[in-house]
């Protein structure tokens, strides 16, 4: 007589653990590149300046990566949560991450009218990235509120998705009004990461609490 063997699989956990893993690696990654080379200045020059020159895969990957991994945790938010346009959103971010990788930005300093194809869109698609951001997190407000388990999480993404708008809109003035570029050029790199890292921080306790919360990926 056979005995029917249960097959036990955690798709849905390994999906809450790429939203863990990613922006931790991906932060962590920026942070150390950023640090180890010479002449990089985090507080003026922007993430993508990291995917140049010879050690350029390194970000290059990071993107890459995080993108990947994002996709993955879009996909679980899609099953956890009542929301269709939070999880579009974070895929078409992720899929803005991937792109923003293998298309390098062209060198710090390049005039726009001899700006390359793969500069192009690269600038295109990060200011796109940057955008999305904010409203990803504010589409994710309602469906937090809905379900009590989760409902931790609205205020939580209610302040975060404020802070990187804040963030999003200070960059897009000082890259973008002639007047304001002098000022704030010294200080991009660090607009940028006050947009960035609190997402990443926010993606990392989302998909944290998601975890555990949810007993389906137990």
């Amino acid at each position: 007589m056979s005995v029917p063997l249960k097959v036990v699989s955690a798709p849905n956990g390994g999906r809450m653990w790429a939203g863990i893993v990613g922006p931790v690696l991906f932060t962590s990654t920026f942070v150390i590149a950023g640090s180890l080379r010479a002449g990089y200045d985090s507080r003026a020059m922007f993430i993508s300046a990291l995917s140049l020159g010879p050690h350029g895969w390194v970000q290059i990957l990071n993107f890459v990566v995080f993108g990947l991994l994002l996709l993955t945790f879009a996909r679980r938010v899609a099953v956890a949560t009542s929301s269709r346009v939070g999880p579009a959103l974070l895929t078409i971010i992720a899929f803005g991450n991937i792109v923003v990788g293998l298309f390098v930005m062209d060198p710090v300093g390049t005039p726009r009218n001899l700006a390359s194809f793969q500069g192009t869109v690269h600038h295109f698609v990060s200011r796109l990235v940057l955008f999305l951001m904010p409203v990803s997190c504010f589409a994710l407000v309602s469906p937090f509120h809905q379900e009590p388990k989760w409902r931790s999480l609205e205020g939580y993404t209610l302040a975060a998705g404020t802070t990187i708008i804040v963030a999003v809109a200070t960059l897009a003035v000082a890259t973008m009004v002639p007047s304001a570029q002098d000022a704030f050029t010294p200080w991009l790199g660090l607009i940028q990461r006050a947009a960035v890292v609190p997402y990443m921080a926010w993606l990392f306790i989302v998909a944290l609490i998601l975890r555990r919360t949810d007993r389906s990926v137990c």
